[in-house]
């Protein structure tokens, strides 16, 4: 979606979706994301969605590559309007080929990051790389940061979360369980990890990896109702 198109489009996605509600239709969006946290985050607000995931060609692992210098803050923002482009091309080239299946409609897209002070702790890629990162995080306090974009328009949550410290064995009962892999900095706060968490300052649903409160905000100005 162009951006000079952007302020018109969403006036014109606001006025659709107010009479879908007016007509007492449930509205819809696509959700770009794999993560079933964040398909159980939309159902408890109430949002019918259907996925959007990218095809196996797409090499959506480069869209994550960390960049020199960059802040958290910065990346899990530039990230997330990554996804959120490529989402778009994505459904064009689909609803071109099989507009009945795949009607245009709004896409979300969201990124959670876990930053150590400026250190961006990514997915693990192994159980030596999960171990590393759970020592790093053990009696610290780290930042918690994600991301959400809704038709071009994006909101940041972060949060502050305090561990109490780990011994090896917890750290090592962890790793074999599996849940670290494919998690931001090796860890689900809706885990066995949420055990360790001795406090949060933020937005637990944000943690999860989309913030209920952000997301909403985002949609009521499409139109939807809460």
């Amino acid at each position: 979606m162009p951006e000079h198109d952007q302020s018109a489009s969403n006036s014109t996605l606001a006025q659709d979706l107010a009479q879908a509600h007016a007509r007492g239709d449930a509205p819809w969006l696509y959700l770009a994301s794999q993560s079933p946290r964040r398909r159980q985050l939309l159902d408890q607000l109430g949002v019918r969605h259907a996925l959007l995931l990218a095809d196996a060609d797409e090499d959506a692992e480069s869209l994550e590559a960390e960049r020199a210098g960059e802040s958290p803050e910065d990346y899990v923002q530039r990230v997330t309007q990554a996804k959120w482009r490529a989402a778009i091309e994505r459904l064009q080239a689909r609803a071109f080929r099989d507009p009945e299946a795949w009607p245009m409609g709004p896409i979300l897209c969201a990124d959670t990051t876990v930053a150590l002070g400026d250190t961006i702790l990514a997915k693990p890629v192994d159980e030596a790389d999960a171990e590393r990162m759970l020592r790093a995080l053990s009696g610290q306090t780290h930042r918690v940061m994600t991301a959400v974009c809704v038709h071009g328009q994006l909101r940041l949550s972060t949060s502050h979360v305090q561990w109490r410290v780990l011994d090896d064995a917890e750290i090592t009962r962890y790793v074999a369980s599996r849940e670290p892999f494919g998690k931001a900095g090796a860890y689900a706060i809706q885990g066995r990890s949420g055990a360790w968490t001795e406090h949060i300052d933020g937005s637990y649903s944000g943690i999860m990896g989309l913030p209920l409160f952000e997301t909403a905000q985002l949609l009521k100005t499409l139109g939807w109702a809460f």
